[in-house]
Parts: structure tokens; sequence; C-alpha cells
């Protein structure tokens, strides 16, 4: 009987159930510091230029809410995926940004870009329409086209990691071997190498 009241006595509390977007979210966090190689899987006149390019992405920097993945596409180090958990009634999900960058550190004219989770997607995959943000750039630059992209992350532990744009007419997807860790790359442009030092004081 005391067990039983004590089982009574943990419920509901003790029964925390983490929503899919929790469940791919823990799933990217898991591969944090490690980093593999991939390529473009599919083949558009538009992606000419990323065509048999070889890619690396990079599980670099996780906090309990924000997961930045660079992107190196062979000396490219422009690119960083930025994961970003939302929590709280309407708002929770996950964010997903671009953060695009020169050789110098400065952001480039097409950055921050991306969208929110609108719906619960699964434990292994979430899409992301592009946001009011987004879609407010790519008028502005002239690329209305983009206004209508939806972009996806697929994980399956140990096999594959996914990225994926996709719109009418449009389909461009990357492939991640998880099976094989690779040495880490250098950090992406404007973000320091991890063992860079702090300037000491002047004395």
């Amino acid at each position: 009987m005391t067990g039983f009241l004590a089982a009574c006595a943990l419920s509901p509390q003790a029964r925390v159930t983490k929503s899919d977007h929790d469940r791919f979210f823990d799933s990217v966090s898991k591969l944090c510091g490690q980093a593999f190689a991939g390529k473009m899987v599919t083949d558009h006149p538009m992606d000419a230029d990323l065509k048999g390019k070889a890619m690396i992405m990079h599980v670099r920097s996780c906090t309990a809410d924000t997961i930045k993945i660079p992107l190196h596409v062979e000396d490219d180090r422009s690119r960083t995926w930025v994961l970003t958990r939302k929590a709280g009634g309407a708002e929770a999900g996950i964010e997903l940004k671009h953060d695009h960058r020169h050789a110098d550190g400065t952001e480039d004219e097409v950055t921050q870009y991306g969208g929110r989770t609108l719906t619960p997607g699964t434990a292994t995959r979430q899409e992301f329409p592009a946001d009011a943000f987004s879609k407010a750039l790519f008028e502005r630059i002239g690329r209305p086209n983009s206004s209508l992209n939806t972009w996806g992350m697929e994980i399956g532990p140990g096999k594959r990691f996914i990225y994926e744009v996709t719109r009418p007419n449009r389909h461009v997807r990357f492939e991640f071997d998880l099976s094989q860790k690779i040495s880490a790359p250098p950090p992406p442009w404007g973000t320091p190498s991890v063992d860079q030092k702090a300037p000491q004081p002047s004395r």
C-alpha cells in the first residue's frame, strides 16, 4: 500500500513528457563537438556552384537552448546554422537561423534568415517555414521566390543528418554521414578558435 501511495504522489508531476521538438533538439545536442562529412545529393541548375563540393557540418557550440552548427563548403567557412529552442505557449518550438559572414567576420547582406516550427514535427524531423523577417529580406534583395522557402532538418542518430530547402519547383538536399566522425574543421569566419587566449592586460 505504501508503494502504491508513493507512486500516486509522484503523479502527474513526475511524468514529464517531452515534446517532439525537445526530442529532436536533444538528439542534435548529443552530436556536440563532433564533425561529419557530407555532400549535396540533389541536382538543380541553381545549385551548380555546390555540385560535387566536399561539405562538413560541425556541431560546434551547444547550450541548453541554442546549438550552432557551422557548415563548411570546402574552404568557404561563411555559413552557420543556429537552432534555438523556444519555450512557452504559442511560442514553443525551434527556430532556425542562417548566420552568413564574410572572411573578415562582418555579416553578409543576406543573413539571419530562417523560420520557426509551426507544427509539432517528429523526434527525427523538423521543418521551418520562412518567417516575416526572412520574407521581407528576400523581397528587399530581389529574391521573392525565396519567401516560399521551407527549411528542413532530419536526424537518424548514428546514420545520417539531412538539411534541405524546398519551395515550388525547387529542392536542395545535403546529407551528412553520422556513422563516422571526422576531425573538427577550423572555426567559421568571425568566430575565434576555442583555444584562442584573451588579450592580457598591459602592466
